[in-house]
């Protein structure tokens, strides 16, 4: 009796582990990274800039990047202000397009007709929209840390914070600009092409992380004292 007691409790051990194994799988498989419900595409605006920025134009991103070099190295290597290297190349632009102007009508030519740079009412009340709803947010999340609301919000908050300067601390404005670039150039893409790999290691990261998390929220939020609330 004894044995076969035995015996059925290693089953029931083991058909334990293996419905929590299926249940993580599941939970791994459905997972994805930061909890986004489209595709990468359609997150990045769907449109043309999306198509550069996932590489779906290669000569346009391709462009981007040895743009954004060119322009590190001369930031930074050259030693020249960032009002300096801009004068200089917006003296360089406007002299090119004059003496261009003025050649082709010394050479009676006609020259292309260049586009029109004007901002529509639209986009820039479009973009003052969007602005204002990412300050209103940022204002809310400041205002829930201020009164103690959400410590996961106060946590992450520190942690960039703290990240963000120590990066600040090693290397200059223009070089993390820089590396900001590449980053958003490089890692989109790289994520949609391997998307599903990618969403089951970041799944396992955040069960662990959730798991150390519930710990550190029972030992040592629960011993904090929380007041009720009055009414005024």
């Amino acid at each position: 009796m004894g044995n076969s007691e035995e015996v059925n409790g290693m089953e029931v051990n083991g058909e334990a582990r293996n419905s929590n194994l299926s249940t993580a799988t599941t939970s791994d498989s459905s997972y994805k990274l930061f909890g986004r419900q489209n595709t990468i595409h359609q997150i990045m605006g769907g449109g043309k800039a999306a198509d550069v920025i996932l590489w779906r134009k290669r000569r346009v991103s391709c462009g981007i990047i040895v743009v954004a070099t060119v322009a590190w190295i001369l930031l930074e290597r050259s030693g020249l202000s960032f009002i300096s290297i801009c004068s200089d190349v917006l003296l360089t632009l406007v002299v090119l397009l004059f003496l261009r102007a003025n050649y082709a009508d010394y050479r009676n030519k006609q020259l292309e007709s260049l586009p029109e740079l004007v901002l529509s009412e639209e986009m820039i009340n479009n973009a003052a929209g969007s602005f204002r709803v990412k300050v209103n947010y940022m204002l809310l999340m400041a205002h829930d840390i201020a009164l103690g609301k959400d410590f996961k919000l106060f946590f992450k908050v520190v942690i960039a914070l703290w990240f963000l300067s120590v990066i600040g601390s090693q290397v200059s404005f223009f070089t993390l600009a820089y590396i900001g670039v590449i980053i958003s150039i490089t890692l989109p893409a790289l994520y949609s092409k391997f998307e599903d790999p990618i969403d089951r290691c970041a799944a396992m990261v955040h069960r662990k992380l959730s798991k150390h998390y519930k710990v550190v929220d029972d030992n040592l939020m629960s011993r904090l004292p929380r007041y009720p609330s009055k009414d005024l």
